[in-house]
């Protein structure tokens, strides 16, 4: 049997002695492009930054490519894409520079950039459609092209998985399909995906399994929800908002009987 990627076994965690994970077990294979998804506050977020090691364990296990997350030194191999980073922040870096401190991890902080670094930049940077703006200040650019930045800084280090939290959250219909294109060719070269989602949009085709969190629970794992009038598909008017639909239980991806019951 191939070791998982990502092996979360009866996981416990939370913030400030409040537990927002309970009993979480979950493993993501290698080629995978498994999908977070859930209401606000539902955990999912705490849950890919507790594999991170962002979060402390409380009880149970992690282990990334087969090595407890205690021990777990090999973070070249893991690319990270926060949520809605600003990536502009009033630091005056071209996109390039930002793109190029996803090589740090690989080629370490004091060895100064190669040739192969200059080379996975470029690529990277192709790959999110963002090449004609290298040596543009980053914040010049709109939120949806800082988010691709964002993307390609991950691209850059040349990971064997790639986290991402929400990373189509506000951002244009462009960088969305952008995304999905680079990610898609990410996964073609053999790369491993686990995000975080609230709607999965031009995403959905790519997303080999969903995992929906529930209350710090996982409700239903499986092949991607689709439900009609989703806000991601075309047309669909976003006229309620997300804080009244967690109090109610109702948001797109709160559990329903049929996903519980599977």
């Amino acid at each position: 049997m191939l070791m998982s990627v990502v092996n979360v076994s009866h996981l416990a965690a939370g913030y400030e002695g409040r537990e927002v994970l309970h009993d979480i077990t979950l493993r993501v294979h290698p080629g995978e492009v498994v999908a977070i998804l859930g209401a606000n506050g539902s955990g999912k977020s705490t849950l890919i930054r507790t594999v991170l090691g962002l979060v402390p364990i409380g009880r149970g296990d992690i282990e990334l490519f087969g090595t407890g997350l205690r021990r777990f030194k090999q973070w070249a191999r893991v690319g990270y894409v926060p949520q809605r980073l600003g990536a502009g922040g009033g630091v005056p870096a071209t996109v390039g520079e930002v793109v190029a401190s996803g090589r740090l991890a690989r080629r370490g902080i004091f060895r100064p950039p190669g040739a192969a670094d200059k080379t996975a930049v470029r690529e990277a940077l192709t790959d999110v459609g963002l090449l004609d703006r290298i040596n543009d200040p980053v914040s010049t650019l709109s939120g949806g092209q800082q988010q691709r930045t964002l993307i390609a800084r991950a691209l850059a280090g040349r990971p064997d998985l790639l986290v991402l939290d929400e990373p189509t959250a506000g951002v244009d219909a462009a960088s969305q399909e952008a995304f999905a294109a680079a990610l898609g060719r990410f996964q073609a070269g053999g790369g491993t995906i686990l995000l975080v989602a609230h709607e999965l949009g031009p995403l959905q085709p790519l997303i080999d399994r969903a995992v929906v969190v529930h209350d710090g629970r996982i409700a239903y794992e499986g092949p991607a929800p689709e439900p009609a009038g989703h806000h991601a598909m075309p047309g669909h008017d976003h006229v309620h908002p997300h804080a009244d639909n967690v109090k109610a239980g109702i948001c797109e991806w709160a559990p329903t009987d049929r996903m519980a019951a599977g």
